[in-house]
């Protein structure tokens, strides 16, 4: 494939943040092809094409996470080597969020209603699930079991469907970049009405307070998604292979199984940030 031609892994771990523009090109094409063609439905098409763009990357990635698994032994030094991977894949999930929440913002409102109906849907109903008084145990149970519950969804893709995992993650990197957008845009309206919108520093103080509340606990809780991803990859990789059949694949299946615990913790860590942490700020 053309795609897989021009970026792998190799040229990616070495230049991690490059990605972060790959992800905002992948994005901002997806949903340019997606309001041109499929006006109806850009809300769910252009994490479709988006999706389509990603997966050559994806599931070269896999692959060459599941032939390190083969030849080193070290467990530390292999979590160490999955550390570039996922590093380049949270750039990548970002510049789709980036671009998600920038076209989210600077889009008119019907073609932004038209593109992120969906994802506003979605998150009006998960706020009336979170709005009331919710004691902070609750609220901190809530949230990580969504998150364990969308980690199992992206072992389970990237195991049944090799890169699948990223349908998940750019799903939710659009959800996050439409909260992003409207924290951004409310912000940008208050400023207006109490002081007239007469200086350009009122966009960038609603942008950077928009990023960075969702940063806070976006950053670790993707980093988890992706690290979970990454561990049914390999395994499915491995299994594609036939590589079940050797020793080797309890050496795949230890790492895995570290992943899945790393992913776990850094869940657990994402979600006390959102709970008791972001309302300190925000």
């Amino acid at each position: 494939m053309v795609l897989e031609s021009i970026l792998n892994p190799l040229k990616a771990e070495q230049m991690p943040w490059k990605l972060f523009f790959v992800g905002f090109l992948y994005s901002s094409v997806g949903m340019l092809l997606s309001l041109w063609v499929f006006e109806g439905y850009a809300s769910l098409v252009m994490v479709f094409l988006t999706v389509f763009a990603c997966v050559p990357l994806l599931y070269s990635t896999m692959k060459f996470e599941e032939e390190k698994d083969l030849k080193i032994d070290c467990e530390s030094k292999l979590l160490k080597e999955h550390g570039r991977a996922i590093s380049f894949l949270v750039f990548l999930s970002f510049g789709m969020i980036f671009a998600f929440s920038l076209w989210y913002v600077l889009l008119p409102e019907q073609i932004s209603t038209s593109l992120f109906g969906v994802q506003q849907s979605m998150i009006s109903g998960l706020n009336q699930q979170l709005t009331g008084k919710v004691a902070h145990l609750d609220l901190f149970g809530k949230i990580f079991l969504n998150n364990l519950k969308v980690m199992v969804f992206c072992v389970l893709f990237s195991f049944l469907y090799g890169a699948g995992a990223i349908f998940i993650l750019t799903w939710n990197a659009s959800v996050i970049g439409v909260a992003i957008g409207s924290f951004v845009k409310n912000h940008i309206s208050l400023y207006a009405s109490e002081h007239g919108f007469s200086s350009i520093a009122v966009y960038f103080s609603g942008s950077s307070l928009g990023l960075l509340r969702y940063s806070l606990h976006g950053i670790p809780e993707i980093t988890g998604y992706f690290i979970a991803g990454l561990a049914g990859g390999i395994i499915s990789v491995a299994v594609i292979r036939h590589n079940y059949s050797t020793k080797s694949f309890e050496r795949i299946l230890l790492d895995s199984s570290d992943l899945i615990l790393l992913a776990v913790f850094v869940l657990f860590i994402a979600a006390t940030i959102e709970v008791y942490i972001t309302p300190l700020f925000f």
